[in-house]
């Protein structure tokens, strides 16, 4: 095969040529809206443990400072893309995309393409070009080879896509934006245990982890290392290994699968949002007390019964953490009825262990509905039924929420979201950020980035 031109090759010619004004404006206003969402989310997430305990560890490795970090300080573009990846990741806060085998967030695609844009000094039309090119990857790859079947995580996907979009940021030609795709796509293949049974850390990590290492691997495409020619229909490549048989025709493809991505407005694993909308209405309706209610049934389709509501993915009832209150359907319905909402604080460590979220997560029962699956990923249909001690019944029908591509979140809407998660530092530099993120194109990367370093949150000033 060595004359052909292979399918890594086919996929980096396209992205070599790949041109801002090819992109509607619908397309550039929700990579904006992306940016927004996830920078909000990752500035939310600077107090948490994991991401202070990544921050401590990226401080004291040091590396030359050539790439910012969130919150100040600079270091190596790929440790940079690691912390940054870390803080948009760790709430469980920022966007997805629903294949119908495969549901994946690539808005985690923004730390190694900010990382790789920042270093090569890029400007910020060039940055959202490179972060359209890695959401198309990553979500033409969830389409036509999902891996969760088999085993794999939708990390997966993503490591294709977060090399695409870093070599083109990085300005690479096509020979070594192939050698980017196929190294790192040869390199991160990260099992879907991080997703299943007990969590830990790592669930928020896996992606971070992932895009590393394709920065890592674009770094060396741009040194003259090469990769795998064949990582995707080779003997034992990506088709023969994990994935099977399939075909995308690069040269076809345009870049507009940004616009089918959804944003949280709750934040919980995305196959719940319809349903603690749909549980707040019930609340808001009819007022019932907690401990009135004798059982919250709730009626949804597979794919989220699989992952958060006890079905294939293990039990959902014993919640101890973060990591396992925001991917339970039962802890994140409970506290959505208890507390009115479901935002960062519902998963501090004394709010999950409260005996009143505890008692009645047990009462909340989960199964899913063919109909409900076939719906899926074109609606998140569901039915919530809550019985009251003496037998009333109270439901609600849903097919999609506040946020969904069916009602997709407006501007004001995101910043609303962004103004809540970034209430801990300071007003004006928040909306400082906002305003370079709206004018994003028209300015260089540097000037994001530069805002991004001087964030320091309230309580360590």
């Amino acid at each position: 095969m060595s004359n052909e031109t292979t399918m890594v090759e086919q996929l980096a010619d396209w992205v070599h040529k790949a041109d801002w004004n090819k992109l509607s404006d619908d397309a550039k206003e929700a990579l904006k809206g992306r940016v927004l969402d996830s920078i909000g989310v990752a500035i939310g997430a600077l107090s948490g443990e994991p991401v202070r305990k990544i921050r401590r560890m990226t401080e004291d490795l040091g590396g030359e400072p050539l790439v910012t970090l969130i919150g100040g300080g600079k270091t190596t573009p790929d440790y940079a893309t690691f912390f940054n990846g870390a803080a948009i990741r760790y709430l469980d806060f920022n966007d997805s995309y629903l294949a119908k085998e495969e549901t994946g967030h690539p808005s985690d695609n923004i730390a190694p393409v900010l990382a790789a844009a920042e270093y090569a000094d890029t400007s910020g039309e060039d940055f959202l070009l490179a972060l359209a090119i890695a959401y198309q990857v990553q979500c033409r790859l969830s389409d036509a080879a999902p891996v969760r079947k088999h085993g794999f995580d939708h990390t997966v996907q993503g490591e294709y896509g977060a090399a695409a979009g870093a070599s083109h940021a990085m300005g690479l030609d096509s020979i070594e934006i192939a050698n980017a795709i196929s190294i790192a796509g040869t390199g991160y293949n990260s099992l879907r245990v991080t997703r299943t049974g007990e969590l830990s850390n790592w669930k928020g990590l896996a992606y971070p982890n992932t895009a590393m290492g394709a920065i890592h691997a674009s770094m060396l495409a741009k040194y003259g290392i090469t990769g795998p020619r064949e990582v995707f229909e080779g003997n034992k490549g990506f088709m023969d290994t994990i994935a099977g048989e399939f075909a995308i025709d690069w040269e076809k493809e345009d870049l507009e699968r940004v616009t089918d991505t959804i944003i949280k407005r709750f934040n919980a694993e995305i196959h719940s949002q319809s349903s603690i909308e749909g549980l707040l209405e019930i609340r808001d309706r009819e007022n019932i007390k907690p401990e009135a209610i004798k059982e919250i049934r709730l009626t949804t389709f597979d794919v989220a019964y699989n992952i958060i509501g006890g079905g294939e993915e293990g039990g959902k009832k014993r919640i101890r953490y973060k990591e396992e209150a925001d991917h339970s359907l039962p802890y994140m319905l409970a506290a959505a009825y208890l507390d009115g909402q479901v935002m960062p604080e519902q998963y501090e460590p004394e709010r999950i262990m409260r005996d009143d979220i505890q008692n009645l997560l047990q009462k909340v029962n989960v199964k899913p509905d063919d109909d409900y699956s076939n719906r899926f990923p074109d609606e998140m249909a569901c039915r919530i039924e809550l019985e009251t001690n003496d037998g009333q019944i109270f439901e609600v029908e849903k097919r999609d929420y506040q946020g969904f591509k069916t009602q997709p979140a407006s501007w004001d809407v995101l910043m609303e979201k962004y103004n809540g998660l970034t209430q801990g530092i300071d007003s004006a530099l928040a909306g400082k950020i906002a305003d370079t993120i709206k004018n994003l194109e028209n300015v260089k990367v540097s000037e994001l980035t530069e805002l991004l370093g001087q964030i320091k949150l309230e309580e360590d000033e």
